[in-house]
């Protein structure tokens, strides 16, 4: 088993920018960042690394300070734990604002848990912080590193303080490089294929609770209150030997909606349309208690036009199957009604609160994972191709005669195929779905959309063909 690499969290007063700074040294762009205080609420993690040493750095949610935030109380719980667990903490403070009772009292506890702690200075670009950075001493913390996260001004320096007390060169946790190694951090590369999944949905049909029930940990906040997870929080899970990376996102309501939501939803919803693209697998959940809305089939056709392979999650399952006996096989069908463009998609009965059926969403997305990757040898492809079209050949949109020359698969993920034909034509789309459907039984293409290319066979091609 690979060993765990270093935790370093970052800790600190709402809004003094943590997130800039954790999204400076991942290299990415995955924590919110807004000038309202709470904006992050769930602690994210990316990995990192830096001259030869990886590791696994958080981003927690504003402790203590004023915060107007309903969930404030369940964010610094959430923060604790990940500090709890930390090999090296961070305290980031605001150098604009100077040392405020907050940072005094984050800095006691951070101090009672054992742990080495840093302290970073933020923002001592600004002109204001270079009277009131000095104030910061007095906490006690040595070394005192002043930094601007948004500017990436002594970050560099920050980094080796970091490095220099989470371990050693060639630990085992990431790859060695050699000492002038690039100076800025990047992503730990991945040591295995993983299946990215994102979690989609609207706001509280159950996307965090079904996260925190497949990793079988509180990693996401759950609440009540719609539109409580604002980033999209992916963490690792291995299961069966097979490498996860399950994404929990944002609430993702109608665009009328979220423009009234505020620059936060906007950037939250961005970042929720952003993990279905990046996604291998897209597990759409639904509020089985309200039915399958407009809003869902809008969120899935966003899935399926990325080519993403979706699962259908029934959330909260548990409120409804006390209903007649024939109530499933009405659900599956209306929404089958109302989403016939994701009749390829297969759909799980479950309750995250429960954890019935909660672990086959898993061994699901597994097999779809699976599909999106099969490649077709492209002799059997063209026997499948004889087989089918003597016993239903192809109908055009102009009623012409047509026939499927050859075939061949030209991509995965999604799987893709080129027919080319005598005509240059497309198939009436009855036909295509016929083809489709063909396919997706004869290979197995389970929970992936399938795409069709129509070409005319050249001269050329035939010449080719026929050597």
């Amino acid at each position: 088993m690979p060993r765990k690499p270093p935790s370093v969290v970052l800790a600190g007063r709402p809004n003094v920018g943590k997130s800039t700074l954790f999204n400076r040294i991942t290299g990415s762009r995955r924590a919110i960042v807004a000038p309202v205080a709470g904006t992050t609420r769930d602690s994210l993690a990316r990995p990192a690394v830096w001259r030869g040493l990886s590791f696994q750095l958080f981003d927690t949610g504003g402790l203590f300070g004023a915060s107007e935030d309903p969930l404030h109380d369940l964010v610094v719980g959430q923060g604790r734990r990940a500090i709890a667990a930390a090999d090296l903490l961070v305290m980031v403070v605001d150098g604009r604002e100077g040392l405020a009772l907050g940072d005094e009292t984050i800095a006691r506890e951070l101090r009672e848990t054992g742990r080495p702690v840093l302290l970073a200075i933020n923002k001592t670009d600004d002109k204001r912080a270079r009277n009131s950075s000095m104030e910061f001493y007095q906490l006690g913390f040595d070394p005192v590193i002043e930094i601007s996260a948004e500017h990436g001004t002594g970050v560099a320096e920050l980094l080796d303080e970091i490095v220099k007390r989470i371990g050693i060169r060639d630990l085992g946790f990431g790859i060695s490089e050699p000492d002038h190694a690039a100076e800025s951090p990047i992503p730990n590369p991945q040591s295995q294929e993983e299946t990215a999944v994102a979690i989609v949905g609207r706001p509280n049909v159950g996307k965090s609770s079904l996260v925190n029930r497949l990793l079988r940990e509180e990693r996401v906040l759950v609440s009540d209150m719609p539109g409580t997870t604002r980033d999209a929080i992916d963490t690792v899970l291995l299961w069966h030997r097979r490498r996860f990376r399950i994404v929990d996102t944002a609430g993702m309501r109608r665009p009328g909606r979220v423009s009234r939501g505020g620059q936060v939803e906007m950037v939250s919803v961005a970042g929720a349309k952003k993990a279905i693209v990046d996604a291998d697998v897209v597990a759409l959940v639904i509020d089985a208690s309200a039915g399958a809305t407009d809003q869902d089939a809008a969120i899935g056709g966003e899935a399926d036009r990325a080519g993403r392979g979706i699962v259908i999650v029934a959330n909260k399952w548990d409120l409804v199957k006390s209903r007649d006996v024939n109530f499933s096989k009405t659900f599956d069908e209306e929404l089958r009604h109302g989403m016939r463009f994701l009749d390829y998609a297969p759909i799980l009965h479950i309750s995250a609160l429960t954890g019935e059926r909660a672990p086959k969403v898993l061994e699901v997305i597994d097999k779809i994972a699976e599909a999106r990757r099969t490649r077709v040898p492209t002799p059997v492809l063209n026997k499948f191709i004889e087989a089918v079209t003597s016993a239903n050949p192809p109908v055009s949109p102009g009623r012409k005669h047509v026939r499927i020359l050859y075939a061949a698969q030209i991509g995965v993920a999604p799987p893709s195929f080129v027919f080319f034909t005598n005509v240059a034509t497309t198939f009436h789309f009855s036909y295509e779905r016929f083809l489709v459907n063909q396919l997706r039984e004869s290979f197995g293409f389970v929970g992936t959309p399938i795409r069709i290319q129509v070409r005319r066979r050249t001269k050329n091609n035939s010449q080719r063909r026929g050597r």
